[in-house]
């Protein structure tokens, strides 16, 4: 884990959530419940997660969620898990013995397609097409087909599915689940149909080259009673969207002031030196771009870790550049930081990768979460037998 000198004063006054997050709009404090959130870091953080995800199921954590919270990569792993949940079937143990014909094989089937490439081509020269709408058209045929955000689990069916993205007109997140979609400032629509491509789509535009998603909607829908300063045109009407990552890339928004119990899977990338960045425009401004998600995440990070140390909340972190030694875990998985962080530098893309990289890095999201639910959740977890795929190691 990093370090962190925050005080439980300091880690309260920290915590960037200002909205609520129920179909009322009421407010409400952290209630008892754990909620899991997905970080962005496409294609990378997409299959880091996926590792985490089944760890999380070997040890009976993931049908005990209440809510799962995503932004842009997290939000493709997140979308596959909410579509097949209601067909997990979950053992006398909460082990889900499909969970690999259901979401591991859809998931390593998208990350050997490149997508992003052809999206940008496509969107650039084709009429009457955008990029955003090219990367929901490849999300549909590999992933979602015609599914909406109703074809989620209810709240009485499992947890909570947010797919999140980031309103550029208001500055705001825009929320997409199974109960509304929208944000606070210009207010909700209950019972959203609309794909659950496009939410993820939405959720996984990267910019600058993905970005930005626009959503065309009916202003009646909208409740009015929801109503918060901006509900008329065009922000009713023609809702610009960017990558959830812009606004809080670790997903914690909409799970923080809810849940007592927080985990967080970091699948971020980690910038690394560059002695000779590029001047032109393109490149300069994706390393500028890096710079900022990585400093934002930052804060975000030592704002979870502290309040986690104060305290304020239960649960753990665990990330794709964290060291494992860190959890001081005479039983950990042989991880080394030197090999996990090669794993870590993997381009933020959605951009195919051979089947020894996916079982890497579903390797190593298996082992740091298992190392940080065992050191911080709960210590009589029994330790892992193995990797999920023992010859491809780390």
């Amino acid at each position: 884990m990093p370090d962190t000198n925050i005080t439980p004063e300091i880690a309260q006054n920290m915590n960037p959530v200002r909205e609520a997050d129920t179909t009322t709009g009421a407010a409400q404090g952290p209630r008892e419940g754990i909620a899991l959130c997905l970080s962005g870091g496409g294609y990378r953080a997409m299959v880091f997660h996926l590792g985490a995800l089944w760890r999380l199921n070997q040890l009976g954590f993931l049908k005990k969620l209440s809510r799962v919270s995503s932004v842009s990569g997290g939000s493709i792993t997140a979308g596959v898990l909410g579509l097949a949940w209601k067909k997990l079937q979950f053992d006398a143990n909460d082990v889900a013995g499909n969970f690999d014909q259901l979401v591991t094989q859809p998931i390593r089937k998208l990350a050997a397609i490149t997508i992003d490439r052809g999206a940008i081509l496509e969107g650039s020269l084709l009429p009457f097409a955008t990029i955003a709408d090219e990367i929901v058209k490849d999300y549909k045929k590999y992933l979602f087909g015609n599914a909406t955000l109703q074809d989620l689990p209810a709240d009485n069916e499992g947890p909570r599915f947010v797919i999140n993205s980031t309103n550029v007109q208001t500055r705001a997140l825009w929320r997409f689940s199974k109960p509304f979609m929208g944000d606070y400032r210009v207010g909700l629509i209950r019972n959203p149909t609309i794909s659950l491509a496009v939410a993820v789509g939405a959720s996984s535009a990267f910019p600058p080259f993905l970005s930005p998603a626009e959503l065309k909607l009916n202003p009646a829908d909208f409740d009015p009673t929801t109503n918060g300063g901006l509900q008329y045109e065009p922000y009713t009407s023609n809702v610009v969207l960017t990558d959830g990552g812009v606004y809080d890339n670790l997903g914690l928004e909409t799970a923080w002031k809810n849940y007592k119990t927080i985990l967080v899977s970091n699948g971020g990338g980690v910038p690394t030196n560059e002695p000779k960045p590029a001047h032109d425009w393109a490149r300069h401004t994706y390393r500028i771009l890096d710079l900022l998600y990585d400093q934002v995440g930052s804060l975000r990070i030592r704002q979870v870790i502290g309040s986690y140390e104060a305290k304020l909340r239960q649960g753990t972190y665990w990330g794709i550049g964290t060291d494992i030694k860190n959890y001081q875990l005479p039983n950990a998985l042989n991880c080394p930081h030197d090999e996990t962080m090669v794993l870590a530098n993997t381009p933020t893309r959605l951009a195919s990768m051979d089947a020894e990289l996916q079982e890497q890095l579903i390797n190593w999201g298996f082992a740091v979460c298992d190392a940080a639910m065992r050191k911080h959740v709960d210590n009589s977890l029994p330790a892992p037998s193995g990797f999920p795929y023992p010859e491809a190691g780390v």
